[in-house]
């Protein structure tokens, strides 16, 4: 008997054992979850895939402050399964326009003292998500059961949460460190403090991404624990630090408190990858003047030149850059309050305008939870000093905030996201956070909210040559892990130098980026003088590039080896594609979506800071990557 024979026996004696609700399929019937209730009272679940085992026999349940909902429990009514349809638009993703559908049910289950619990299952043709929803006047959060066994042969691609006050001025954590790829299940985490969402892993054929959605400021966000023992990864909370100053850690109410969405995306690499599952079960939109949602293109001089070009003079060189480029905005970073001063941003702005450029602006979020001194800070901690600002900035003309340094993930440190979030909305401004937990499908919710950066971006590797040397996987990790779901600032392309640093990457990497990566304002690294050396076609392309996207599809790829993923923006299709490998890659391309239509294909040239350019057909074609090169084929 093999391994996974001796696996679905025990699946099955366990069952046997076992009180059951009526399995849950998906609408196509692929996908299959099974609720029990053991005889000692344990709340499990099961995750299957064609009749094969993805997620094996997982705790469930809460405990709140005087209600054990985790143990002694017994199934006392399940609804009948229901069909949930939804469909939404959102300008920062990776489709334009998104339909849903799931099958649910939700299980009440009471404990010994007669106290209960609504469960809820949706399960859609790309997955499984639950909640635990809980009804009493005053609630309070202590832990919960919630886990997610796999089978001990799977293989995991997670991302280190990092421990809280470390790093630079005390910011950790800001979901900033490399992933480890491809290793066992029930690998410790190196740092101690967890895995950060969306996690992946692949169990069989089946791959799978763990992430969760909908936070309303009511729930603390939560990660994997640093143990899996046997591959079974537990739920587990922020640590103590992470809380705006004098406020809750973890999860409180009055009345109901719900938790957010656990999600399971599961299925072949191309359904993760075309997945809108983090969105889906986020909240539907708050009102927002649809006029304003104005995804784009930046210029940012901080990515190369630092503080010392945030004065006057360089940013109006930088907006001349963006009305070159054809680009929507620039962002003026940090200390802008000292080094130009209200009066002189407002001029600034003023100039913008004239050049059809937006201006965004970066604020401090920090009051006591680390030691950052840059400005402005302070000024959006209390709530009527925060609208203040917002309405001041919308009525000089500026168009959005970049907001950095959050303390992590308690309850207190959610809803103050939250509340800057619903702020701006009401001042009608964009909002990017920095140094910031995953937005867990906020830009759903909140469509003002354009990107996030929640990843060790560009700006590292300008600090040391380890994190450049890093950039190839790493970039490749992404499509498939952090950029899932979620708007992604991970400021990319630099075609010329890095002061001090000897690129790792070769132009059409640089390229793919713009088109692989997705973020509601695409901040670009480069600078005037880097754009300079680069052909014609490439400026037009990057001029052209669309600033959103009506739908993708996954061509090919691996994690952590190489993506290559086709977006739609009307009728036009950009192919994008990296390879984080040190040898050339050779791909067949199938693009026969394209119906026979040709392209333009811009690549690497026979040097690492140059390009070619060739046609490409629409239906296979097989191309060559260079050894830590990039490509992007755009067919109009």
């Amino acid at each position: 008997m093999n391994a996974r024979s001796r696996i679905l026996l025990a699946v099955l004696s366990l069952c046997a054992a076992q009180a059951h609700a009526t399995p849950l399929t998906s609408p196509d019937r692929h996908i299959s979850v099974d609720v029990s209730v053991s005889n000692n009272g344990n709340l499990t679940y099961t995750v299957s895939r064609d009749g094969k085992p993805v997620i094996l026999p997982s705790a469930l349940g809460l405990q709140l402050q005087g209600a054990d909902l985790s143990s002694k429990l017994r199934l006392s009514a399940s609804s009948p399964v229901k069909l949930v349809r939804d469909s939404y638009e959102l300008a920062t993703a990776k489709k334009g326009r998104i339909t849903y559908s799931a099958n649910e049910q939700t299980h009440t289950v009471r404990n010994a003292a007669g106290q209960a619990m609504d469960l809820s299952f949706r399960v859609s043709n790309d997955g499984v998500a639950f909640r635990y929803v809980v009804r009493a006047p005053k609630l309070q959060f202590i832990s919960e059961s919630t886990s997610f066994a796999f089978d001990p042969a799977t293989r995991a691609w997670l991302q280190p949460m990092s421990v809280a006050q470390t790093g630079w001025m005390n910011t950790n954590p800001s979901y900033e460190e490399h992933y480890q790829r491809e290793i066992p299940v029930g690998t410790p985490s190196k740092l101690g403090a967890g895995w950060a969402f969306p996690a992946l892993f692949r169990t069989g054929d089946t791959w799978v991404a763990l992430t969760e959605a909908n936070m309303d400021g009511s729930f603390h966000a939560s990660r994997l624990a640093s143990d899996s023992p046997g591959g079974v990864y537990r739920l587990a909370p922020p640590a103590a630090p992470e809380v705006f100053t004098n406020g809750a850690l973890l999860a409180e109410g009055k009345g109901e408190l719900a938790t957010p969405w656990r999600i399971i995306t599961l299925g072949s690499l191309k359904t993760l990858v075309e997945s809108t599952l983090g969105t889906d079960l986020a909240a539907p939109a708050v009102a927002f003047d649809k006029a304003r949602i104005q995804p784009g293109h930046a210029s940012w001089s901080w990515a190369l030149l630092k503080d010392d070009a945030t004065v006057f003079d360089v940013q109006k060189r930088f907006v001349d850059y963006a009305a070159d480029m054809k680009w929507d905005y620039t962002l003026v970073d940090a200390d802008w309050d000292r080094k130009i001063g209200f009066e002189k941003l407002r001029e600034l702005v003023q100039y913008a305008e004239g050049k059809g450029v937006g201006i965004l602006v970066w604020y401090n979020s920090s009051g006591a939870w680390n030691k950052t001194e840059y400005g402005p800070k302070g000024a959006l901690l209390a709530p009527a000093q925060r609208r203040k600002e917002f309405e001041r900035l919308r009525e000089i003309g500026v168009k959005g905030v970049k907001v950095d340094f959050f303390a992590g993930d308690g309850k207190s440190m959610i809803a103050y996201y939250v509340d800057i979030l619903n702020d701006a909305a009401k001042a009608g401004l964009l909002v990017n956070f920095h140094g910031a937990t995953l937005p867990r499908g906020w830009s759903r919710t909140y469509p003002n909210l354009m990107t996030v950066e929640a990843i060790r971006g560009l700006e590292f590797t300008t600090f040391e040559q380890v994190d450049q040397d890093a950039v190839p996987a790493h970039a490749a990790m992404l499509p498939f892990a952090r950029n899932l779901f979620d708007p992604m600032d991970f400021t990319p392309m630099v075609f010329g130098d890095i002061p001090n640093i000897k690129r790792a990457t070769r132009n059409g990497f640089e390229l793919a980026e713009s088109v692989l990566f997705l973020s509601g304002i695409q901040h670009f690294a480069e600078r005037p003088e880097g754009m300079a050396t680069v052909p014609s076609y490439v400026k037009a392309l990057l001029q052209d590039l669309p600033r959103s996207w009506d739908d993708v599809r996954f061509i090919d790829g691996y994690p952590g080896r190489y993506a290559i993923i086709a977006r739609r923006s009307g009728d036009s299709w950009y192919v994008a594609g990296i390879n984080a490998d040190g040898v050339e890659r050779s791909v067949d391309l199938d693009l026969s979506f394209l119906d026979g239509r040709s392209g333009t294909l811009a690549t690497d040239g026979d040097t690492e800071r140059s390009f070619t350019q060739a046609p490409i057909g629409g239906g296979t074609a097989k191309i060559s990557i260079k050894p830590h090169g990039g490509f992007v084929a755009v067919f109009k």
